[in-house]
Formats: C-alpha cells, sequence, structure tokens
C-alpha cells in the first residue's frame, strides 16, 4: 500500500450574478492505498454505499454532484430549493464531527468571510433549512462509516467569498472576471500545496471561462516549477512539484470533489443571498427576493431606485 493521495477539488457559483458575492468552493479528501502512477479515485464508487450521483437516488443516499442539477426551483412549493445541497455538505462536515446551528456556524467552519455589508450583517439563518438534526446525524454517520472503510478522510473543506467591493475593485485592476475567480483558485491551491507538505497531491478544477493556459496561475499557486503537460480544448494538465493540476470543463460531473466544491460554493452564496433579501425586506416590505442574476437583479434594481442610496448601489452592483 502507498502513502495516499491527497485529492482536491475546487468551483465556483456566482461567476454571473450582478448582486452578491462571488463564491469559490474547495474539498479536500485524502484516499489510502492510492500509489503514484494510479489513475485518480473513483469516490463515488468507492463511497457508493453512502454517495449518489443524483438526488433522486431510490436508494436515499446522499447526493454529491454539480449544484446547478441539486439546487431547486424557487417556485417550487413542496419541498425547500436548497434541501439537497445543504444534505450533501452539511452530511460531510457532519461525518467529521460538526454539525452548524446556523448560517454563521457554517460560514465559520468553511472560512467564509463576507463583507461587511449592512446587508449581510442581519441575523444567522438557523439551519437546517429542509431536514432535521436527526436525519442528518444519521446521514454523517452513515458517510462517515463508508469512508472509514474505504480509507476515505475529508481533510477540508473551504469556500472563498469575493464581495461586491472586492469583486469590482479586482476588476478594476485585472480588467476581465476570469482574473477575478483565479485570484481564490490561487488562494485554494496554496492552501492544497500546504496541507500536502511534500506528498502526492491531485487539484481538478472547473475550466474557467473557456480559457486553456494556466500554467502562471499554477506555478504562483503552488510556489513551484511548473510543467505542462497538456493545453487542450479537452483538458488542461500540468505538473508541479508533488501537485499534479488540471483544468477540464464540467469537472464536477467526472470528480467528486470537484461536485462538492460546487456544492459548498452555491450554498454559501445562497445562505449570503438569503441574508441579502432580508434585510432589504425590511426597508421595502413589498420587494420581492433576487437571486442576484442579471435580468432579476435589473428588476431588483428598478424596484428598488426609489429605496437605495446612490453609495448603497455603487457598492453592491458588481461591474461584470
Amino acid at each position: 500500500m502507498g502513502d495516499g493521495l491527497l485529492y482536491a477539488g475546487i468551483d465556483e457559483a456566482g461567476y454571473g450574478p450582478r448582486l452578491g458575492p462571488l463564491c469559490v468552493g474547495l474539498s479536500v479528501f485524502r484516499v489510502r492505498g492510492w500509489r503514484e502512477g494510479d489513475p485518480a479515485p473513483d469516490l463515488w464508487r468507492l463511497l457508493a454505499s453512502a454517495v449518489a450521483r443524483s438526488h433522486r437516488d431510490k436508494k436515499s443516499r446522499i447526493p454529491i454532484a454539480d449544484s446547478k442539477a441539486l439546487k431547486l426551483s424557487n417556485q417550487l412549493k413542496r419541498s425547500h430549493p436548497l434541501r439537497h445541497l445543504e444534505r450533501g455538505v452539511l452530511s460531510m462536515l457532519g461525518a467529521s464531527g460538526e454539525l452548524p446551528v446556523g448560517d454563521t456556524e457554517l460560514f465559520d467552519a468553511l472560512g467564509v468571510g463576507l463583507e461587511p455589508h449592512e446587508w449581510y450583517e442581519t441575523d444567522s439563518t438557523a439551519l437546517p433549512l429542509a431536514s432535521d438534526f436527526g436525519a442528518l446525524r444519521l446521514d454523517g454517520g452513515m458517510l462517515r462509516r463508508a469512508m472509514a472503510s474505504a480509507g476515505v478522510e475529508l481533510v477540508a473543506l473551504r469556500c472563498l467569498a469575493v464581495g461586491e467591493a472586492s469583486f469590482n475593485a479586482e476588476l478594476r485592476e485585472h480588467r476581465t472576471k476570469a482574473q477575478v475567480v483565479c485570484g481564490a483558485v490561487r488562494a485554494h491551491l496554496e492552501r492544497v500545496a500546504q496541507l500536502a507538505a511534500g506528498a502526492p497531491a491531485r487539484v481538478v478544477c472547473d475550466r474557467l471561462s473557456g480559457r486553456t493556459r494556466y500554467s502562471e496561475l499554477v506555478g504562483e499557486g503552488t510556489g513551484s516549477g511548473v510543467r505542462t503537460l497538456e493545453e487542450s480544448a479537452r483538458c488542461s494538465r500540468y505538473a508541479a512539484g508533488n501537485l499534479g493540476v488540471q483544468f477540464l470543463p464540467e469537472g464536477e460531473d467526472k470528480h467528486l470533489p470537484v461536485a462538492l466544491a460546487s456544492m459548498v460554493a452555491k450554498l454559501v452564496r445562497e445562505l449570503a443571498m438569503i441574508r441579502f433579501n432580508r434585510y432589504w425586506a425590511t426597508r421595502n416590505p413589498e420587494i420581492r427576493p433576487t437571486a442576484g442574476y442579471w435580468q432579476d437583479a435589473n428588476r431588483w434594481l428598478d424596484e428598488m431606485a426609489g429605496e437605495l442610496r446612490e453609495h448603497e448601489r455603487r457598492t453592491m452592483v458588481r461591474m461584470a
């Protein structure tokens, strides 16, 4: 048996909206028994007794998948739209001994720091939103047993939330949104390199805006010399010291750590927008909530035109 592999995934949520933070999630696992030269572990297969790729699983296993497939419609009345995202993220934390009772505790567990705007400084949202602690403890126990049996350990679950002011400042400096995301990805690569401490590590990141060249980003994040293995429409792969790093389209469908990172990022952003909407409802009880995406954000900004102060609008609206 080898010493194992540190296996990480990175993905973002909130790249396109006009309101709210950009969130970039990171999940890191240690997989025992992996040997140099082996392919990336299939954690869906290794943890098949507890997790599934769909929330429609007949065995009611915990869904770990692309957040876009798990986030339910806000118009759905019979189930909370964050039901499956919440179950997956909180069960994973619960398997490691943490079960947050509110979004403040969740943000602390994930290392999230929202920008200090009054619309995020409202009361904490109680968790869970769509389940109960008894069910989540059972899920966490089921997942803990599956991970122990498979030699899999959750090492880190994190999210970087780039607030509106930071987003606009970085956009003015770097000119493109992709560069804003790159800053968060670079920070996550630094964390993985620190956690690996010279041991083998593999990082998979969902491709950023269709670009194919990331060698400079990988070098900055890992602090190592970078060898480019492939840069194509299919995949961009790099070797940087003990780290193998790749960027590929739809990575959340191919690698469980990327899917989980996607879920973390989406859940954090959605909870931030719950705070956002709660605050503005105290200023205008008639205003309908917004998820912050362009068309609906424009609707919300038009309806709030008489309520928003100029400095508030200038602070909250993302430039791109």
